[in-house]
C-alpha cells in the first residue's frame, strides 16, 4: 500500500506572490539572511491542516469530505498582511481579511481528515501564516519582521481548498526545496 504526504492549504494568486516576493527580496540584505533556509516562491500557501503520510486507501473518503468541507465555506478576502516568527526558527508573512472564515475552513479540513481516518496531531489553534524562511538554529529574526510590518498585499478573493502532495528533497542536495503538487482543488461555496 502506498502512502503521499499532503496537507490541505489556500493557495495565493501570482499577482499576490509577486508582490510579495518583492518585498521578500528586500530581506535577502539584512544581516543573517544568509544563515537562513528561505523558501521557494513556488511553495507559498497558507496550510489549513497538516494530514502528514496518508494511505491512498484513504483518499476517496478524503476527498469527499474536504469537497464538502468546501462546499460548506463562502469565498472569502484575503491578502498578505505582515508579518511573524514562531521561536527563532520560521518567518512567516501573516493574513488579513476574512480570518474567521479562513480558521473555519481550516477546522473543517482539520475535521475531514480525521472523519476520513487520517491519524492526525493535536488540534493546535490555527495561526494564518505563509513561512518564507526557516533556520536550524535559533535566530534573531527581529529585523525581518519588522521589515514586513508595513506589508500590505493586494486584495483577493479566496475561492478554492487545495489539497497539496509535499514531495520532499533528496537528501544531500545542498538549495533542494520541497516540491509541491496540487492533488484535488475545489471550489468554495455552492
Amino acid at each position: 500500500m502506498s502512502s503521499q504526504r499532503l496537507f490541505a492549504a489556500v493557495l495565493p494568486p501570482a499577482p499576490a506572490v509577486r508582490e510579495l516576493a518583492t518585498a521578500v527580496a528586500a530581506l535577502h540584505a539584512l544581516p543573517g539572511a544568509v544563515n537562513l533556509r528561505w523558501t521557494a516562491e513556488a511553495g507559498w500557501h497558507y496550510t489549513l491542516a497538516f494530514l502528514g503520510t496518508v494511505d491512498e486507501e484513504l483518499l476517496p473518503e478524503l476527498y469527499i469530505r474536504l469537497e464538502r468541507a468546501a462546499h460548506r465555506t463562502e469565498p472569502f478576502p484575503l491578502r498578505i498582511h505582515g508579518g511573524g516568527r514562531f521561536d527563532g526558527r520560521a518567518l512567516w508573512a501573516g493574513a488579513a481579511g476574512g480570518l474567521d472564515t479562513l480558521r473555519l475552513l481550516a477546522e473543517r479540513a482539520d475535521a475531514a481528515a480525521r472523519r476520513a481516518g487520517v491519524p492526525m496531531e493535536e488540534h493546535r489553534r490555527y495561526t494564518p501564516h505563509l513561512t518564507l524562511a526557516r533556520s536550524r538554529v535559533q535566530a534573531d529574526l527581529t529585523p525581518f519582521t519588522a521589515a514586513l510590518d508595513g506589508f500590505e498585499g493586494v486584495h483577493w478573493e479566496a475561492g478554492e481548498l487545495s489539497l497539496v502532495r509535499s514531495n520532499l528533497p533528496v537528501d544531500g542536495v545542498v538549495g533542494e526545496q520541497p516540491r509541491y503538487e496540487v492533488v484535488q482543488a475545489w471550489p468554495l461555496g455552492r
